[in-house]
């Protein structure tokens, strides 16, 4: 009887095991959060220019496609199943001040509901459902920055963008949440990234940075590069003399591809067309496309570096 249930025993903890690794293989396949215990990466220690790194996406309002709304954690998780890919993010003020992501500063586009974002509390908008690019309603609800903050960190790195949230009040909600692993913060003027690196020099920023003038410019701001990414255009760069400086400054340079060959593809359904699309923006140079349809960019590049994209990967999960 004893030998009959230790037989059972291993059979149970075999089939368990095999189910376990059958379960990992299917969801957020690009995440590392499982890859160690307590894995925490930095923005500055992993997005440096290295000849060896392989062109990376930011999916635009984190990778929206049907059924997986703009800004929502489920249409996160979906974008990470498929690639990695940094996520870029939006932030609005409630009535009662809490910071939740939403792109417009109305509610209709994309919920249920109705009005402006800053007319509501966060209790009545969690009542809302969150609606797809198709405006197909889903289950998904609008989320706190803090939980996205908090959820992103050994996953991915979050890039925060400003909308009615003040870089003073998005760098107090990074520290408020030890944010600084997960969460870039995008910043319009030079300013504001002097700002943002006195009050907090562990933050990482996205900047904009469209030419060698505005980099020589942003030097004198005594930012250290090591603090920066850089956002150079949404269009073909006039030439490389600012992308060719920048990465001897080990600068990351992202070029968009969300109003050129993303725009495209929703037109024709071309994708030979939107690869070509990819391939023209990196060959100017560009490191990292912020693209609308992140799922797609992420999968080309993936392919057309798959050496240097696995190794990256397994870079991360030994950090």
């Amino acid at each position: 009887m004893k030998k009959q249930l230790s037989w059972l025993l291993l059979l149970f903890i075999a089939v368990m095991t095999t189910q376990c690794k059958r379960n990992k293989s299917n969801t957020e396949i690009y995440s590392v959060a499982k890859a160690k215990k307590n894995v925490v990466f930095t923005p500055q220690s992993v997005l440096r220019y290295s000849k060896n790194l392989p062109p990376l996406v930011s999916s635009h309002r984190g990778g929206a496609t049907k059924f997986f709304p703009e800004n929502c954690l489920e249409t996160f998780q979906n974008t990470l199943k498929h690639t990695f890919s940094l996520l870029e993010i939006d932030p609005h003020y409630t009535k009662d001040s809490v910071i939740v992501l939403m792109h417009d500063a109305s509610l209709n586009r994309t919920t249920t509901g109705s009005g402006k974002v800053l007319e509501h509390t966060y209790k009545e908008i969690t009542q809302y459902k969150l609606k797809d690019l198709e405006g197909n309603v889903t289950e998904f609800k609008v989320p706190k920055l803090a939980d996205i903050i908090n959820w992103a960190k050994g996953k991915t790195f979050l890039i925060l963008d400003m909308k009615d949230v003040p870089t003073e009040q998005r760098v107090k909600e990074i520290q408020r949440n030890k944010g600084q692993s997960s969460t870039i913060l995008m910043v319009y003027n030079y300013k504001d990234a002097k700002l943002c690196y006195d009050l907090d020099p562990t933050i990482m920023m996205e900047v904009f940075i469209p030419t060698l003038e505005k980099a020589k410019e942003f030097e004198k701001t005594g930012v250290p590069w090591k603090n920066v990414i850089a956002f150079i255009t949404h269009q073909k760069p006039e030439d490389d003399s600012v992308i060719n400086y920048l990465h001897t400054k080990d600068v990351l340079c992202i070029v968009g591809s969300s109003r050129t060959v993303d725009v495209q593809y929703t037109k024709d359904n071309d994708i030979d067309k939107l690869n070509q699309g990819y391939e023209s923006i990196l060959q100017t140079g560009a490191d990292i496309i912020e693209a609308n349809l992140g799922i797609l960019a992420g999968k080309y590049m993936n392919q057309r570096n798959k050496k240097e994209y696995q190794e990256f990967i397994n870079s991360l999960k030994n950090k």
